[in-house]
């Protein structure tokens, strides 16, 4: 995770949120809880300056508050779903994060904050901002894996057409608007949806900025950043964009094609050969304390550092301690080892910490989405990628692809079941 300077320099200062708070108002209910003017108002602001620091124009006040207002609707629900599980983000484990984002920018968390405070921002505003930026990932991860199901015959399949392929099949960087169809629509209704999308498409195709466009018209869930997903190979997007892709060039725009989601438009903004020949891959082994009722975090960490400290003295081995005390069944029995695999595949403290250290060296206690790890590099190792698309890759590359659409299913249904209700300011009486 990189650190987003302009973002957080976008949150409102101390006075500004003194002003707002004078004239707040609520302005969405979402089930039992509610939005305020001044949370829209800021987000806002935050997109006005990120866009202008990348010189990408925007759509109208009106749309973008209107794209802002969904977004916040669905972060609301899903901080909902996160209350009802007991989910929280600890100030111990947001701390680990801040350090492992600062330490990725080469600099100390005071640096950080200093930098953060010159453009204008609030540290502690953007500690919040990261603390909820986690909780939703998490909750999207458990929440959507849940629905994700690989079978055997998918990984066969794919296996085989990769083998076929080889490696140098192409990587597209896809933008996305979808034109919105209501859940039992009318037929007047789906026409009108298919007139707006035509529409959208003819503007687009006469040279109307895309992600400007997106910003405005589209209903997918990557509105407010222009509809960019980035780039991916087939294998890994939504169906749907893969289905488009056979024979797309650089800059056709595709569509729009129905879906029970609504009328889709995707841009090709570019295509690349696959960047990576080779592999590096990392045998690794750890040890995993998982906090609970019993284990707090604070004890946790503290554990795992006394198993470090008699380590590195010299009085105890580390694959004893992983077989005693570590969490991981999978890995327990075997000293704590993982084998060798590509580190894109664990979870991001997991990968960030592999990364940054040599062979032999072990990472500092630090907390994951799993709990709290220490771990240990053991080799690295250079592989030819031809020879890595096997069964394990296979599989992510699918359950990839599943999760972008399971995801946006979920927020969809989460939203439909969800009391709404925008709230319009009060007129002045004249």
């Amino acid at each position: 995770m990189k650190l987003k300077i302009t973002l957080a320099a976008g949150l409102m200062s101390i006075a500004s949120l003194v002003s707002a708070a004078q004239l707040d108002r609520v302005a969405v209910q979402v089930n039992e809880g509610v939005i305020l003017q001044s949370e829209i108002d800021a987000m806002v602001t935050n997109v006005k300056l990120n866009a202008k620091a990348q010189d990408q124009s925007l759509p109208s006040d009106n749309a973008l508050k209107t794209q802002v207002t969904e977004r916040l609707i669905l972060t609301t629900l899903q901080m909902q779903m996160a209350e009802r599980m007991g989910l929280q983000v600890g100030d111990l484990q947001l701390d680990q994060m801040i350090g492992n984002i600062a330490q990725e920018q080469n600099m100390s968390v005071d640096q950080m904050r200093e930098a953060i405070e010159a453009e204008g921002g609030s540290f502690a505003a953007y500690r919040e901002q990261l603390r909820q930026e986690i909780t939703l990932g998490e909750v999207q991860r458990i929440q959507v894996r849940r629905r994700i199901q690989v079978s055997p015959q998918e990984v066969t399949s794919l296996v085989a057409m990769i083998e076929e392929q080889g490696m140098q099949e192409s990587e597209f960087h896809v933008g996305h608007i979808l034109i919105e169809v209501p859940s039992n629509a009318s037929s007047s209704q789906l026409e009108s949806s298919k007139q707006r999308a035509e529409k959208t498409l003819e503007l687009l195709k006469e040279g109307a900025d895309f992600r400007r466009t997106a910003i405005a018209a589209s209903g997918g869930p990557k509105a407010l950043e222009g509809g960019d997903w980035g780039f991916m190979n087939v294998n890994e997007m939504p169906t749907l964009f893969a289905e488009l892709m056979s024979g797309a060039k650089k800059d056709d725009i595709l569509g729009p094609i129905k879906s029970g989601a609504g009328f889709h438009i995707v841009k090709v903004f570019d295509i690349r050969g696959r960047e990576t020949q080779e592999i590096v891959e990392v045998n690794t082994r750890h040890i995993l304390l998982k906090p609970s009722p019993i284990l707090s975090e604070e004890r946790a960490k503290e554990m795992l550092e006394s198993f470090m400290d008699q380590v590195k003295a010299g009085d105890a081995q580390f694959e004893d301690i992983a077989r005693q005390y570590s969490e991981d069944p999978g890995s327990a029995l075997k000293g704590g080892e993982l084998g060798w695999s590509d580190p894109s595949i664990y979870v991001p403290a997991f990968k960030d910490n592999i990364e940054r250290l040599e062979p032999g060296e072990y990472s500092p206690a630090f907390r994951s989405s799993h709990g709290w790890h220490v771990l240990q590099v053991i080799d690295r190792r250079t592989t030819d990628a031809t020879d890595q698309f096997n069964n394990d890759r296979a599989y992510q590359l699918i359950y990839r692809r599943k999760y972008n659409e399971e995801l946006n299913n979920w927020l969809n249904e989460m939203r439909g079941d969800a009391y709404i209700e925008i709230i319009e300011p009060m007129q002045r009486r004249g």
